[in-house]
C-alpha cells in the first residue's frame, strides 16, 4: 500500500521535510537511492519497547509504505500501531545532531531517550 502524504497527515508515521531531506542525502551519497527507511518499533530499551531506523530493500507482507518527497518510510504491521501520529525530524544543533522521534502513543520514555512505554 502506498500513500502520498505531506509532512501533516493525522494517521501513520509523520516524517518532516528536515528528516526527509537528510534522509535523501544519506542515500544518495551511499548511491542507494533505491532503498528506504524501515521504521520499526522493537522490545528492548529500560522502557520496554524501542524504535529502529534503517535502510531496507526488503518488502513483508503488511508493509506500510508512505511517500515524503520522493523518500519511501516503511513500517511493518506489528509497529504501525505504535507509530500512528509519531513524528520523525532532524535536528543539527549545537547540542543534538540526528533524528528525534515525537510519539504521542509513548506514555513514558527512559532518560536516555532510546526506548519508551
Amino acid at each position: 500500500m502506498t500513500v502520498e502524504s505531506s509532512e501533516t497527515t493525522t494517521q501513520g508515521l509523520i516524517l518532516t521535510e528536515a528528516a526527509a531531506a537528510k534522509v535523501k542525502s544519506l542515500l544518495e551519497q551511499q548511491g542507494e537511492e533505491s532503498l528506504q527507511l524501515r521504521v520499526a518499533v522493537q522490545p528492548g530499551g529500560c522502557s520496554g519497547l524501542r524504535y529502529q531506523l534503517f535502510f531496507d530493500d526488503r518488502s513483508m507482507d503488511g508493509d506500510v509504505v508512505t511517500d515524503f518527497g520522493g523518500v519511501g518510510v516503511v513500517t511493518d504491521r506489528m509497529s504501525a500501531p505504535y507509530l500512528m501520529g509519531a513524528s520523525i525530524d532532524f535536528v543539527d544543533t549545537i547540542e543534538k545532531q540526528g533524528f528525534t522521534i515525537d510519539n504521542p502513543n509513548a506514555t513514558g520514555s527512559c532518560a536516555c531517550g532510546d526506548s519508551f512505554n
